[in-house]
């Protein structure tokens, strides 16, 4: 299990782009802290291997992470390629790799705007 360094970008004066590379099971990315970041999508792309899944998770108190939910209340858990809106506004959210084996390798996306 690692935790993996995220790359982060500005683009432009009210949006961010952060990537974290090379997932792999039982990895997590580590957390971000940018609450004024609110409006937000995260895609997922790679080899997800059998069963192959990324939750996306939230914190409000540094200690425990949950998952965040889509715009239809579902959890985010994503285990095919995609681009999803993250519903829940936390202080910190991360990727972590709950399901896959030995193939799987990961790439998360995530990129938010300030709304105001």
């Amino acid at each position: 299990m690692a935790v993996k360094t995220p790359t982060i970008e500005l683009i432009g004066e009210r949006t961010i782009r952060v990537t974290w590379t090379g997932l792999a099971l039982n990895d997590t990315g580590a957390p971000i802290d940018y609450p004024v970041y609110i409006d937000r999508s995260v895609q997922v792309k790679g080899t997800f291997g059998t069963g192959g899944a990324v939750t996306i998770e939230g914190s409000n108190d540094d200690a425990t992470f949950n998952s965040l939910s889509d715009p239809r209340g579902n959890a985010l858990t994503v285990n095919t390629a995609k681009l999803e809106q993250v519903e829940d506004v936390s202080k910190s959210i991360r990727p972590n790799v709950t399901a896959g084996d030995g193939t799987t390798n990961l790439t998360v996306v995530l990129f938010a705007r300030k709304v105001f």
